[in-house]
């Protein structure tokens, strides 16, 4: 049976503008059985939405300060005071306990972070470690890898003690400009 599609195509099956003339064409949407989305279908809830993400979408942007140096340095004095009077506070009447020691070490660490950031330092990020040994007679070597901006990174540590254990804090301050 011969194709009637066929028939209306020209000479090597490309469509000219004198056989498309006074000639229906069938769209897509039509040979799917669709409708054409437009945007009158979209409810003013979708519309509403779209506005909602575009706006929030919206980058502040800032001028260069070409600016080196922080305004509001950072201190190891006084770093090193709020976390000694943290780890002397949560750890004063506590023994060692290997099974509390992990949580124990991640509450006290994110109470020094906050500490921290409640000095305000300019451009630096923080990183704070905290390390609960128990006490058994043996050495203990701690260290620490770092890529290091001599002049301006830092870091800060202290350290609790009791019968049973020792606690040690890190705080490394990374400048960022």
């Amino acid at each position: 049976m011969p194709n009637p599609a066929a028939a209306t195509l020209p000479e090597g099956g490309k469509r000219d503008k004198e056989t498309m003339k006074g000639k229906k064409t069938q769209s897509d949407y039509d040979a799917l059985g669709m409708a054409p989305v437009e945007e009158e279908y979209f409810t003013d809830l979708v519309k509403a939405k779209q506005l909602a993400f575009k706006a929030n979408k919206v980058k502040t942007r800032y001028t260069n300060t070409y600016r080196l140096e922080s305004h509001n340095k950072f201190r190891d004095y006084l770093v090193r005071d709020r976390a000694q009077a943290i780890l002397t506070n949560k750890l004063q009447q506590d023994k060692y306990d290997g099974v509390s020691s992990p949580s124990l070490c991640a509450s006290i660490s994110e109470e020094i972070l906050k500490a921290v950031k409640e000095l305000d330092f300019d451009r630096y990020k923080y990183v704070v470690s905290v390390l609960i040994v128990e006490k058994a007679g043996q050495a203990m070597n701690v260290a620490s890898r770092w890529v290091w901006d001599a002049q301006r990174d830092t870091w800060v540590s202290a350290k609790y003690e009791t019968e049973t254990f020792i606690a040690l804090a890190l705080v490394m301050a990374c400048y960022y400009d």
